[in-house]
């Protein structure tokens, strides 16, 4: 539980600095300012889900948010940009955001190895 606690944590804290980046003008850039509502509202929601869901898809959601996020960020920072935007490893909010996505890449990633291999024991019990 809690992995899932620290995947949650991070999750929200991306989210809050989605919001935070949001309200600082990324609302009006073309495509990418809906996506970082979307991603508020995914980080806000797979973080009620790592805390209140005991299933699987919590914490596999939570690496992927983190890793879509983070990997969407660096294609904004190569020369062909995202959407047209073309983003700079700069400011404290950029390392912050980067450095909980990892966060929840590693938590999320754990929490599912550890939750399917203690499992994996009942699974076989019910199928065999």
């Amino acid at each position: 539980m809690t992995t899932r606690i620290i995947a949650a944590l991070a999750v929200l804290v991306s989210a809050y600095i989605h919001l935070h980046e949001w309200l600082g003008g990324m609302r009006h850039v073309h495509v990418i300012g809906p996506l970082f509502v979307l991603n508020i509202v995914a980080g806000v929601v797979i973080a009620g889900l790592l805390v209140s869901w005991k299933h699987w898809l919590a914490p596999f959601l939570a690496a992927g948010f983190g890793a879509s996020t983070l990997g969407g960020f660096a294609i904004a920072t190569t020369g062909g940009g995202l959407f047209g935007d073309h983003e700079k490893w700069q400011g404290g909010y950029i390392w912050a955001a980067a450095a909980v996505e990892v966060v929840a890449i590693v938590a999320g990633l754990y929490a599912l190895i550890r939750e399917t291999r203690s499992h994996a024991p009942l699974r076989a019990s019910l199928l065999g």
